[in-house]
């Protein structure tokens, strides 16, 4: 029996057309690593089939498999592209006790407080309202707490092109893709956010991992 995640094992990430699933595909874009999209939507009914159940109980997108290693959240499945594929000359790891703290620090506050907290909320209670439910009050509470947070980042940014040393980092992911989410809600961001993320959505590998994300499904976001 193989090690789960060998080299020999193809990478296949399953989920398309949303914020989370973009992750992991910009980060194998970014360290030039192979894979195979199977590109099913969140809201098709694709999730709950009785074989993608059986791969990913939680009957979510996105969902990575590499031989027998199954990893079903969007920042774990990018950090493992990364601890294991990362270079000096593409994505790495921070090294040292304190790079990895700040960058958690970082990951942590981005998404429980903008993917999760306000994001996905205002996502389950504007877009999925049919789902879910219409709670108008939720959405507008959530708008206010998300444009408070983008304004403690744009501040904590500054004019940087990266929110930690001088090289693109699983936090600028993160950070780039929660913004994409807010413009699509139309939110009227700082000016240095709106900079950061139009530079690093110019990176060749964002452009290739946006056109695989979406050009599959017509859900958009």
């Amino acid at each position: 029996m193989s090690e789960a995640g060998t080299a020999t094992d193809t990478i296949v990430f399953w989920g398309a057309g949303t914020m989370r699933t973009l992750r992991p595909i910009w980060t194998a874009e970014e360290l030039g690593v192979e894979y195979r999209l199977m590109p099913i939507g969140p809201r098709t009914g694709e999730t709950k089939t009785p074989a993608y159940t059986r791969l990913n109980p939680k009957q979510k997108v996105p969902c990575m498999e590499q031989g027998e290693l199954v990893l079903t959240e969007s920042l774990v499945i990018s950090r493992y592209l990364i601890d294991r594929y990362g270079t000096s000359e593409t994505l790495a790891s921070p090294r040292g006790a304190v790079a990895r703290a700040q960058e958690a620090e970082w990951l942590s506050y981005l998404y429980g407080e903008l993917d999760e907290t306000s994001l996905y909320v205002m996502r389950r209670h504007r877009d999925l309202a049919s789902v879910y439910g219409d709670a108008p009050a939720a959405v507008a509470s959530s708008r206010d707490y998300a444009a408070r947070h983008f304004a403690v980042v744009a501040k904590a940014l500054g004019e940087r092109p990266f929110l930690l040393n001088d090289r693109l980092n699983l936090a600028d992911i993160l950070l780039v893709t929660c913004i994409d989410w807010a413009l699509h809600y139309d939110f009227e961001l700082p000016e240095s956010l709106v900079r950061y993320r139009n530079e690093l959505a110019a990176r060749p590998a964002y452009r290739r991992a946006f056109d695989v994300n979406y050009r599959s499904t017509k859900e958009q976001r």
